[in-house]
């Protein structure tokens, strides 16, 4: 049994709302489950104070100055989902964290090493999960946040820089096994109708597809489909690499390899797995280019069915304070991707001002926002009703499948996908809006499976029996 330190690290006397006034705090809850036999206010002081300045016996080194910054358990509801597995609420002293030596600044870093670090591996838990957090307005201002916003790509395509609307976006597919040839061929084809490409997450630089011949062939690509359709193009480079230098040499090179269209290009870091430091370097040196936060090993800590670790909801917070310009939010339960239509409020979160999360409300105070990245599974038939969820649909979609997996090609394919995004907005009947819309319509047929589920009878209606 750990030393039950629950008079020191427990104080029900805490106000929720007098915390957040007092901007003191940064707040957590937690959904909590003791082993069988371990008293759970005991359980939730040893957590606090395994993630503050605890130690499992007393030690003499704690002064007075070490008690005041004890992080505290405020509230405990220990039956919220059964029997001993409940809730709990630790309000965490600005003062636990870390700063930069080079500029004052907060780091994720250390930040997660606190409130999602040791207390995930203690002894007496069965379950620990992090389910929301609140920052304070000193905290938010000592966080990068982005500076490369939806509203710069909008202004580089030519649009509004407020509701710009809908950025048709697709994967080079197949993820691997393309040379360079067919895969500036693949992404010249999409061009011709879509927006935005981004590679996907295990492509960068592998023997068969090096990037010093691959590059300028998608250079050259980008070129010739822009001034065939007179339209801007985007590409997302994966530059994920494990050395910061790394990291930055692909980046410059990619850069100056696109020479007029530097413009155009948006670096994409696999946020996960290269974490915190993966996203800074990206974030900091090109701070011009549109951070493409791609999040590909998430669901070992954010799948619902974990019982420790985080979900979606704070891994996408999480990217907004480090800087991410947009995030892939997987989509919603409208694809393949875990997740549910309640998911929206992710897109809130990462979007507005100010956003309500599951348990506390969140003020950004003017930090720039993040994009949500729709991409899993998506393609033209389940585009209105993934709009309709969401309300609006100022995203970039990249839909893999949903626009080389159309009948006629994925320009044809880019098409569809903005036709569904047209038919949402006009609140047409998909299947009779398909009826004047040529590439909306043979997605019917590209995709017959999700035909069939989502609007019976449409053999019939578009002539198809």
């Amino acid at each position: 049994m750990a030393l039950d330190q629950s008079n020191r690290y427990c104080d029900f006397s805490l106000n929720e709302d007098e915390l957040i006034a007092n901007g003191k705090h940064v707040l957590c809850t937690y959904r909590m489950s003791p082993k069988p036999g371990y008293n759970y206010d005991a359980t939730a002081a040893h957590i606090a104070g395994e993630s503050s300045t605890g130690t499992n016996v007393e030690v003499c080194t704690t002064d007075d100055f070490t008690l005041g910054i004890d992080a505290l358990v405020y509230y405990t509801d220990e039956n919220t989902y059964g029997p001993q597995d409940g809730l709990m609420k630790i309000a965490y002293p600005m003062e636990l964290f870390d700063r930069n030596m080079l500029d004052g600044r907060m780091m994720l870093s250390q930040f997660t090493s606190l409130v999602v670090g040791n207390n995930q591996g203690m002894g007496d838990i069965v379950g620990l999960r992090l389910l929301d957090f609140y920052i304070p307005r000193k905290a938010i201002e000592l966080f990068d946040g982005p500076s490369y916003t939806l509203s710069d790509m909008w202004r580089t395509l030519g649009r509004p820089v407020v509701d710009g609307g809908f950025v048709v976006g697709t994967i080079v597919k197949p993820k691997l096994g393309l040379r360079p040839e067919p895969f500036a061929r693949a992404a010249y084809d999409f061009w011709l109708g879509g927006d935005f490409i981004k590679n996907d997450e295990p492509q960068g630089n592998q023997t068969f597809c090096p990037m010093n011949q691959v590059i300028p062939l998608v250079a050259d690509s980008m070129r010739r489909a822009q001034d065939e359709t007179g339209d801007t193009k985007i590409f997302s480079a994966n530059i994920t690499a494990d050395d910061p230098a790394e990291i930055i040499a692909r980046g410059e090179y990619i850069l100056e390899t696109f020479g007029e269209n530097a413009t155009h290009i948006a670096f994409l870091v696999d946020g996960f797995v290269s974490g915190p430091s993966g996203v800074t370097t990206v974030r900091r040196n090109f701070p011009n280019q549109f951070l493409h936060y791609h999040r590909a090993g998430h669901g070992a800590v954010t799948s619902e069915i974990n019982p420790r670790g985080y979900p979606a909801f704070v891994h996408t917070k999480l990217a907004r304070l480090m800087g991410s310009s947009g995030i892939h939010t997987g989509t919603m339960s409208f694809g393949k991707m875990e997740g549910d239509a309640k998911d929206r409020m992710m897109a809130f979160m990462l979007q507005d001002d100010a956003a309500d999360g599951p348990f506390y409300h969140q003020e950004w105070y003017g930090m720039n926002p993040t994009c949500p990245i729709i991409s899993g599974g998506m393609n033209a038939l389940r585009i209105p009703g993934f709009f309709k969820n969401l309300g609006h649909s100022n995203v970039i979609l990249t839909a893999g499948g949903g626009a080389y997996g159309h009948v006629d090609g994925p320009a044809a394919g880019a098409r569809s996908l903005r036709q569904a995004e047209q038919c949402w907005r006009e609140g047409a009947e998909p299947v009779e809006f398909a009826k004047s819309h040529q590439e909306f319509a043979r997605a019917f047929e590209s995709f017959s499976e999700d035909a069939d589920q989502l609007f019976p009878g449409w053999r019939e209606q578009l002539g198809k029996a």
